[in-house]
């Protein structure tokens, strides 16, 4: 079966699926069918053990699993049911530095600059925010290797500021799965056609993230 933007819209998880697992399954073929993100099977975190099985864990809750195979982008709805499937209770992890890197700031001053972005008319990617009070834009790939140098271009290299970029070799938790067993992440503004394939500069944002940051910080 090929993958179809109605098929995705139009599938339910089977009967005597939990309705968490059949989810998060549907968002992988989102991701990987829709959005043309790759895709991994990540640890969770459930009553302060991480289901990597190690007592020594690094990142509890918080990694890909080693036995799991990436979900590649372009992965058909069935493909990526079956996948899934081999990788119960997973967290939907999305490798950076691909398709994309991600500028994460504090929640308030992500959301007002936000708000801030869209007034102005900038181009915008999809925009996520975790239970512990991050928010994270998606932006082109190569912001996390330029940062230093977008934060000189634009005055900011020596201000304290809330702000980092995951790049390559970084994952990024995704809705709806929980991260770090605080609870699900969420979409303040989620994946579109127009977003998500053409994912904005991380320097038209940067200035804006940089002054809600210093904002916030007051």
């Amino acid at each position: 079966m090929g993958f179809t933007i109605g098929g995705i819209r139009d599938f339910r998880p089977a009967r005597g699926t939990r309705r968490g697992r059949g989810t998060e399954c549907t968002a992988v073929a989102e991701y990987t069918g829709l959005w043309g993100w790759d895709v991994v099977a990540g640890a969770r975190l459930t009553r302060g053990e991480c289901s990597c099985g190690s007592p020594a864990c690094p990142s509890p809750g918080d990694h890909p699993l080693e036995y799991a195979a990436v979900v590649p982008a372009g992965t058909t709805l069935d493909a990526a049911g079956a996948a899934w499937a081999r990788t119960p209770g997973a967290a939907v992890l999305l490798p950076v530095g691909r398709s994309f890197d991600v500028i994460e700031v504090g929640a308030v001053a992500g959301r007002r600059a936000l708000v801030r972005l869209e007034r102005m008319g900038l181009p915008l990617g999809p925009v996520a925010v975790t239970p512990d009070g991050r928010a994270r834009f998606l932006v082109a790939p190569g912001a996390a290797a330029d940062l230093p140098q977008l934060l000189y271009r634009t005055g900011w290299d020596y201000a304290d500021l809330d702000l980092r970029c995951l790049g390559p070799g970084d994952h990024f938790t995704a809705p709806p799965s929980d991260h770090r067993g605080m609870g699900p992440v969420r979409w303040l503004r989620p994946p579109a056609p127009g977003s998500a394939a053409g994912l904005p500069q991380a320097r038209l944002l940067l200035g804006t993230l940089a002054y809600a940051c210093h904002r916030s910080g007051v």
